[in-house]
């Protein structure tokens, strides 16, 4: 039997992550051979892999990156089965291992092909499945490009990513702020505008019932019932569907007995109440459309807007679970 000293177990551990003991039996298997010592920890990995393809790897870390000049930026999702290794120091040092190799590719498909250490990101997952004894994946994989790209990683739950038309003096704040409300808000698109009519219609209508479901509940025990409204998005708010606001307003303003010398004082509270109660869709989905969490006041359109000439291109989003 080969002699195996610490130093040759250290290196194989350094070079694998594989415990002491499991790198000391790879090493007496291969009768002190380095190479075939990891082919047998590979096997192994390969074996606990097997066992556990069928596990859920509903756990893990998300984690962002961006290139040297902020033009580039990835987010992914390294999924393990439990929160405990997900939270493992070594299981984020190799995630953030994996986010910086994902920055040359352009798909989850080209980053489990790409080179890491002299084997491929897929056969380094099979490895440190071995290792760990829990499933590990990339489980999402978000690439964008733009003249600036910013980021935003909360607890290595949900990673972010934002791309700027162009690099303003503020735009490393811009960026981030922006990152931390696709973050926070989880929007599915960029405007309003992006919608399918036939999206909102059914949306429209499906809302609707559920708001009047509830009134029938909230009839019954006596208390105040909810809006219910005629649109949801500003992209049904037509020229036309505005000026029959406006009249109705006014007539309302009429009825109440409010002399009109003072209406136009009213009348852009109420308009601006009229889209807020009609634009519901657009406030919970469009990026630029909802409240900006640090000012609840004004959208993320005016806050994008009080940085320049500037604008939001596009985001990614990705979280564990």
């Amino acid at each position: 039997m080969a002699k195996i000293t610490a130093a040759e177990v250290n290196k194989l551990r350094k070079a694998t992550g594989a415990g002491m003991m499991d790198c000391k039996n790879a090493l007496v298997e291969a009768e002190g051979d380095f190479d075939k010592a990891i082919e047998v920890l590979r096997k192994k990995g390969q074996k606990v892999a097997a066992k556990r393809a069928d596990r859920d790897s509903s756990e893990g870390a998300a984690i962002a990156k961006l290139n040297s000049d902020q033009t580039v930026g990835v987010a992914i999702v390294l999924g393990c089965e439990t929160d405990f290794v997900g939270k493992n120091e070594n299981f984020i040092s190799l995630a953030n291992q994996l986010a910086e190799i994902a920055l040359s590719c352009n798909s989850k498909e080209e980053l489990l092909a790409a080179d890491f250490g002299g084997m491929t990101v897929a056969d380094k997952l099979v490895e440190q499945t071995g290792v760990i004894g829990e499933k590990l994946e990339i489980t999402a994989f978000e690439k964008l490009e733009a003249p600036y790209v910013g980021s935003y990683v909360h607890i290595n739950k949900i990673a972010a990513l934002v791309g700027l038309s162009a690099k303003v003096e503020t735009a490393d704040v811009l960026a981030k702020d922006v990152s931390m409300q696709v973050a926070s808000m989880g929007a599915t698109t960029l405007s309003y505008k992006d919608f399918d009519p036939t999206f909102v219609a059914a949306e429209t209508e499906a809302r609707i019932a559920v708001i009047e479901k509830d009134n029938e509940e909230l009839g019954r025990l006596g208390k105040t019932l909810k809006n219910v409204p005629q649109y949801i998005s500003m992209s049904q708010l037509t020229p036309e569907v505005m000026a029959k606001a406006e009249e109705d307003a006014k007539a309302q303003l009429q009825a109440e007995g409010k002399p009109e010398k003072i209406w136009d004082k009213i009348l852009p509270g109420k308009m601006e109440r009229f889209v807020s109660d009609n634009t519901t869709l657009d406030q919970e989905q469009c990026l630029l459309d909802q409240n900006f969490i640090k000012d609840e006041k004004i959208n993320v359109a005016k806050y994008v807007e009080s940085h320049g000439d500037v604008s939001v291109l596009g985001f990614k989003r990705v979280t564990v679970g």
